[in-house]
């Protein structure tokens, strides 16, 4: 079965921890005055001041018009409004010697959800280990410039009743600093509130457990 339970919650986990930042992705969504609005991690939005940091740990350094200086644990980048979001990685969140490591902190239910992207365009990932394959709804294979209809036609039993599926194959998908070529994965016809980054992709990682976080780390 390529969906479970969790389809039905629509998440935003938070990609840092009080003990440390980790990479964070940041939108600059309005400016009013001396104080910016930042979504991290497509959160809720935060007005801060410059000086202030949000809750994920993100300092707003300057605003300059529609400009804002951010940084995170002596990383510092600049975003536009109407930009497309930026990611950040932290000098002291480097991938270990060896592979590429990842580090999600849960949301208040429990779940990891990670931003990354396929085939170069953003999504929202939330990790699924009940999922066989990556799985996305056509809006997003079509955003992701996926020809799905070329892709091999199954059927897949879901909570709301069987849907047509497409399996395809990815040409590249990345979550933080893991990147993985040729990712099998399944096109739905119905709509998914988010992208699952199931076992097609996680099966190529170690996966583990480190107190609170999930940590992924790839291995071929």
């Amino acid at each position: 079965m390529f969906l479970s339970r969790w389809i039905r919650c629509l998440t935003c986990a938070a990609l840092a921890s009080p003990a440390g930042v980790l990479a964070a992705e940041v939108e600059l969504a309005g400016v009013f005055g001396n104080r910016a609005v930042l979504l991290v991690n497509g959160g809720v939005p935060q007005t801060l001041a410059v000086g202030q940091r949000s809750r994920e740990g993100v300092r707003l350094v300057a605003l300059q018009g529609e400009v804002a200086s951010i940084e995170i644990d002596g990383t510092q980048r600049r975003v536009r409004l109407g930009s497309a979001p930026i990611q950040i990685q932290p000098q002291g969140d480097a991938a270990p010697e060896g592979g590429q490591e990842l580090r999600l902190v849960p949301d208040t239910r429990g779940h990891y959800a990670v931003q990354g992207s396929i085939n170069g365009a953003s999504v929202r990932f939330l990790v699924d280990t009940g999922a066989s394959l990556v799985s996305m709804g056509v809006a997003e294979a079509v955003r992701a410039g996926i020809d799905y209809r070329k892709g091999r036609q199954s059927t897949s039993m879901t909570a709301n009743g069987p849907t047509q599926i497409w399996v395809v194959r990815l040409d590249k998908v990345q979550v933080g600093g893991i990147v993985l070529h040729g990712v099998e994965a399944a096109v739905h016809e119905n709509a998914l509130p988010v992208v699952l980054l199931g076992m097609s992709f996680l099966n190529r990682t170690d996966m583990r457990r480190d107190g609170g976080f999930l940590v992924l780390r790839k291995t071929h």
